[in-house]
C-alpha cells in the first residue's frame, strides 16, 4: 500500500508536526512550508525540516495538497472553521489532524468546501527531535475517516512505518483518555517516587527505579492486573498504615526534604484502585479500605 507523492503543508511545527513532516519527507512526500510561531517551534522545524520555508497559514493552505493540522486540540476547532470561512481551501485537499481526542468530525467546515479529513494521531510521546522518527516503526497510529478516504490514511499511516489502527469517531476521547492516563499520569507517579528517593539521600533515583519499574511495566502490559505485587495485593495493612504515616510526614515537611507534597493523596488513589483489583478477603480488603478513607492511625496520647 503506497500513498501518492504531495506536496504537504504543516501547520503547527511542534514536535508532533515536525517529526511527522520529517518522517513524510524521507518517503518522497514535499514539505511545501511550515507555520512556526515561537522561537523553539522555529528551530525545531531547522532541524528536522531543513529549507522548509516558514509561512503562514494561507500560504500554507493554498500551495498544499495535504494540509497537516498540529496543533493543541482546544486550538482545532477554530482553525478548522477559520481556514473554511476564509476561502482559502480550493477543494480537493487532504486535511489531517494529530489530535487524540478527535475524529473528522471537527474538520466539517472544510469537508464542506470539498476536502477530505483524516485524524491521525501516533500513540507516542514525541520529543520533537530526530530520535523520534525511528520510534514512529511499528508505532500504533489511531486513524478515523470516511470509509471512501480511509486507504489514504491507512496508505500514509504504513508508509513511515507505523501501524494503522482504526478508531470509531464517537470512541476517541475514551481512546486518548486512557492513553494520556497511561502515559502522562504515569510521568506523575515516577516523578514522585524519585523525589520520595532523593529524600532520604538516593543521588540517583531514576537508576535505583528502572529495574523495579522496567519489570512492573512489562509484566502490567503481558498480564495486567494480575502482575500485582505488593503490600495491598498481600493484605499487608499495617505496611499500607506505615506507608501513609511516612508520606503523611514527607507531605508536611516536602520543602525541606524535597519531596512531592501530594504523594500521600496519588498513594491513596492508587491504592484504592490496587485493592478493587486484589481480590483480597472482605475482612482484609475493609481493614485497608478503611485505612486509607481515614489515614494512618494516630498514637495515643502516651506513645507521642
Amino acid at each position: 500500500m503506497s500513498a501518492p507523492r504531495l506536496g504537504i503543508g504543516i501547520i503547527g511545527a511542534g514536535r508532533v508536526g515536525a517529526a511527522l513532516g520529517a518522517a513524510l519527507r524521507a518517503e518522497g512526500h514535499a514539505i511545501t512550508g511550515a507555520y512556526a510561531v515561537s522561537a523553539a517551534s522555529r528551530e525545531r522545524a531547522a532541524a528536522l525540516l531543513p529549507g522548509t520555508p516558514l509561512l503562514g497559514v494561507h500560504e500554507i493552505v493554498e500551495r498544499s495538497e495535504m494540509v497537516l493540522l498540529a496543533v493543541p486540540d482546544d486550538q482545532l476547532p477554530g482553525l478548522a472553521s477559520g481556514i473554511a470561512s476564509a476561502g482559502i481551501a480550493p477543494g480537493g485537499q487532504i486535511f489531517a489532524h494529530t489530535s487524540g481526542r478527535f475524529g473528522t468530525a471537527v474538520l466539517a467546515p472544510l469537508e464542506r468546501t470539498g476536502a477530505a479529513a483524516l485524524a491521525l494521531h501516533p500513540a507516542m510521546t514525541f520529543t520533537g527531535t530526530p530520535a523520534d522518527l525511528p520510534r514512529l516503526i511499528g508505532c500504533p497510529v489511531g486513524i478515523t475517516a470516511k470509509t471512501s478516504v480511509l486507504p489514504i490514511a491507512q496508505a500514509l499511516v504504513v508508509e513511515i512505518g507505523a501501524e494503522p489502527v482504526t478508531i470509531a469517531e464517537g470512541d476517541r476521547p475514551l481512546y486518548h483518555a486512557a492513553l494520556a492516563h497511561g502515559a502522562n499520569h504515569l510521568v506523575v507517579l515516577v516523578d514522585q517516587s524519585r523525589e520520595l528517593l532523593r529524600s532520604v539521600g538516593i543521588e540517583e533515583p531514576g537508576q535505583y527505579l528502572r529495574p523495579l519499574l522496567g519489570a512492573a511495566l512489562e509484566e502490567s502490559l503481558r498480564r495486567g492486573s494480575d502482575a500485582l505485587t505488593g503490600p495491598v495485593m498481600r493484605g499487608d495493612a499495617g505496611t499500607v498504615a506505615a506507608h501513609l504515616e511516612a508520606l503523611a510526614e514527607a507531605d508536611g515537611s516536602a520543602a525541606a526534604r524535597r519531596a512531592p507534597a501530594d504523594a500521600e493523596r496519588t498513594y491513596r488513589a492508587l491504592a484504592r484502585a490496587a485493592l478493587d483489583r486484589a481480590g483480597l478477603d472482605a475482612h482484609t480488603a475493609q481493614q485497608i479500605a478503611a485505612l486509607l478513607e481515614r489515614g494512618a492511625p494516630q498514637p495515643e496520647e502516651g506513645e507521642r
